[in-house]
Formats: C-alpha cells, structure tokens, sequence
C-alpha cells in the first residue's frame, strides 16, 4: 500500500521556510566572517508571532516567520544586517551592561554603537551607503574623540532634543530590545549566558589576531566594542576581586564543634550539644590603596564621584575586618597628596576638605615607589591590592608589584600597552553613579 505524502499546511511551510532563510543568512555572513563561524551558532531559533523584526535574549533568537520570510523575499541585504546587528548585540554584553540608564535612551544608543560598526565593516554581505543622518551623527561622535562605545553614544545623546532622538531612534532602530534582562534581575555574579557571550567574544579577539584580520577599520572597531563591553561590569563585583579570606572572632550560626556534639549523643543517647563556632573564614577588604590620577586630563567632579562610589562600596556592612586602613595617594608625575582613612569620622573629614592636588602629566610609577617604600616601613598588616583611577595616559612600571593591582579606565584605552600582571576594567561616568 502506498502511503499517502503529507502535503504541509501554510503554517508548516512558512515554520520550514524561516529556518532556512536563518540557515541561508547565516552562511552569507559566515563567508564575510570566518572568525564569527561558531558565535552565529550560538543563538536558538525560536518562532515568536508578536514580532515585527528580529529579537534575542541572550538565548535565543526570536522571529516571526511571516515577516522573515517576506524581508527576504524583498531585501536578503537587509535581513543579513539585522541578523549581525542582533548578534552584536550580544557579543558586546549590550543586553546586561545598561544598569540603571533610562532604557529607550539606552536601547538607542546600543543601536547606534552596532550600526556604527556595521557601517564601518567594508564587507559585501551588510556594505550600504550612508544616508545624510548616519554621516553627521558619526562625525558628532568621532569628534568627542576617546572611542565609540554605547556608553559614551548614550551620554551623547542625552544632550540631544526630542526631536533629535525621534529622528535617531527612527533612523537606527533595528531589532526588538523587549526580551534584554531587565536591571531587577540581574545580579552582581555573571549569568551564565553573559559568561558565554564574553568567551565568545575573547575567542573571536583572538581568531582576529591569528588570522590578520584586524587591520581594517571595522576590525579595529569592531575589536574596540568588545573590549569595551568586556571591561564594564558592576563596579562593586570588580573590587571584590581584592578580597581575602582570613579568620575573624565572630559566632557563626551557620557551623558547630562537631566534637562537642558527639559528646552530646555518647552522653544522653539522642541528644547532640551544640555549641557555635566562635570564630569564621570571612571574605572582606583589610588594607587597600587607591589612587587617583590628577593630571590635567583627568576632570575633578568625576574624580570626586569615584572616590565617593569606591569609599561607598569598601565601607559598606561586612566589608572590613576589624581593622582596616585605606590609603588614598593623588598623583600626576609625581605623588602629590596621601590620605589615610581608618574610620567613618576619617571619611566624612576628607570629603569635607576634599579637593584636587596636581594637573601635570601622568606617571603610574611614583605611586608604586611610595606604596613600596610603606610596605619596607610596615605601615599595611596585610595589603589587598591597589586600585589605580586614570584616564590609561601614562607610564607604567616595569616590574610586577608584589600586590593585586587594577587600573580603571575612563575612557577606551590602549590595552597592549596594560602590562601582563594588571588587571583592568573601562569604566564611564554612569558606572560610577549607578554601579
């Protein structure tokens, strides 16, 4: 008996159609973009009839199929630029580094980042000509000179009118930001889809190199976005990193003498004694150095808000042992200024008297001299690290210091420059306030 063929339905049709328009749009980047081969398997195609456009979340990568497929039919140039447009997205952790920023605002200026990139990839498959409104909101960007990041395109654009952003989100808009991790749910620790998003990335800044293919300009850009989404994080998980495990005479309800409960059952039968540890491995900040770069470059205000945000987070409940100092250096060429901070009275006097010493040129390395020079003398019980604030415009030292050292940039910086032992993080105005 011969069996009867399926015929599909539309619905069944248009669901196989828009997979193969995904498989068909992938593979035309792929020939553009040998680098990217295993990030664009990254994304799991999944139906969503509500969309109008394209949508991902981290996970997976929503469409409708009715609309892909007739993008596609019309203009397949199109849909390979939103396709890359919403992957790099992801690949530049836009999705989870907005913190508390307005969203529409931030969602705007994440589009204008990707498309600034996009446009400036010399590759066939997403190439188009530039339209009046993309040149000169290129050249207002390109003109703020320190790199092209959404953070500093969102701080572009909260000086603009709301004529202006009415016409900016019309131009840029791409894909649909709805399933982006809303800021109440994210958490200090990385989820575990970031975490794949940021090794993707790490892979494909090395894929570049080993290739050669980071010469173009778009490369060059391309390569500055990621390390900029790679570098902003939370702030307060970041100086956790200084953080060291040591014993502090404290009850912790969560542990017992296991001795003395065993005792307890030999001596009553079924009756174990409890009797709290006094004393538990803790994870705070002992002595720690900042230190902030006064040059000429380096604005007050911003400076202050640091100071502010770091003192903040350091002082916070159950960040200190017992005892604990903090040294606060402010430093050009030279080691201008030194505060030592060993309580709360200390920190409210110091904002009191609070202003900048220095507006010379940068050297990272007297910093590091002095901090030698306390050690030999005996001044920290145990040092955590140094935190050095700068906008990376500087000499560094030659040796590796025998501390946990980070420096933190305001603006894009030249990371091959950052010597091996350092770790670094790019910050921006709004991480400070909102970290």
């Amino acid at each position: 008996m011969i069996k009867k063929k399926h015929v599909l339905t539309q619905t069944e049709w248009e669901a196989q159609m828009a997979l193969k328009i995904l498989a068909y749009t992938r593979d035309a980047l792929f020939v553009d973009f040998r680098y990217m081969g295993r990030v664009f398997q990254i994304l799991t195609p999944q139906a969503d009839d509500r969309l109008t456009t394209l949508a991902v979340d981290g996970e997976l990568l929503r469409y409708s199929s009715e609309q892909l497929i007739r993008v596609f039919r019309q203009n397949d140039h199109y849909l390979n630029r939103l396709y890359f447009h919403s992957i790099l997205h992801c690949l530049f952790q836009h999705l989870w580094i907005g913190g508390n920023r307005e969203r529409d605002l931030w969602n705007t200026a994440c589009d204008i980042a990707v498309e600034y990139v996009i446009d400036h990839t010399d590759r066939s498959s997403v190439k188009r000509i530039l339209g009046w409104i993309r040149e000169k909101t290129y050249n207002e960007l390109e003109e703020l000179g320190g790199g092209i990041c959404a953070a500093v395109v969102y701080r572009w654009l909260k000086m603009k009118s709301e004529a202006e952003l009415n016409s900016l989100k019309q131009e840029f808009f791409a894909d649909d930001h709805r399933y982006w991790p809303k800021e109440e749910k994210t958490g200090a620790v990385p989820s575990l889809t970031r975490k794949k998003w940021q090794q993707a990335a790490r892979q494909i800044s090395m894929e570049q190199k080993r290739q050669g293919d980071d010469r173009a300009e778009g490369q060059q850009l391309f390569g500055q976005q990621i390390r900029a989404g790679a570098h902003q994080r939370s702030y307060g998980d970041f100086l956790r990193k200084f953080a060291i495990y040591r014993e502090e005479q404290k009850i912790d309800p969560d542990e017992f003498d296991l001795g003395f409960y065993t005792y307890g059952l030999a001596l009553y039968g079924n009756l174990g004694l409890v009797e709290p540890v006094e004393s538990r491995e803790v994870h705070k900040i002992q002595d720690f150095v900042i230190v902030v770069d006064t040059s000429y470059s380096t604005n007050g205000d911003l400076v202050r808000k640091f100071v502010q945000e770091t003192f903040d987070i350091l002082t916070g409940q159950d960040s200190f042992f017992r005892k604990a100092r903090i040294l606060l250096l402010q430093c050009d060429e030279k080691v201008q200024k030194e505060d030592v901070i060993n309580s709360r009275r200390d920190l409210e006097y110091f904002f009191e008297n609070f202003r900048i010493y220095g507006g010379g040129g940068t050297d990272f390395r007297p910093a590091f001299v002095r901090v030698g020079e306390l050690l030999k003398e005996g001044f920290f019980e145990h040092l955590c690290g140094l935190l050095y604030f700068t906008d990376g415009k500087g000499v560094y030292p030659g040796e590796k210091p025998p501390y946990p050292t980070a420096f933190l940039y305001l603006n894009d910086f030249e990371e091959e420059k950052v010597p091996a032992w350092a770790m670094r993080m790019q910050i921006d105005e709004e991480s400070i306030q909102l970290s």
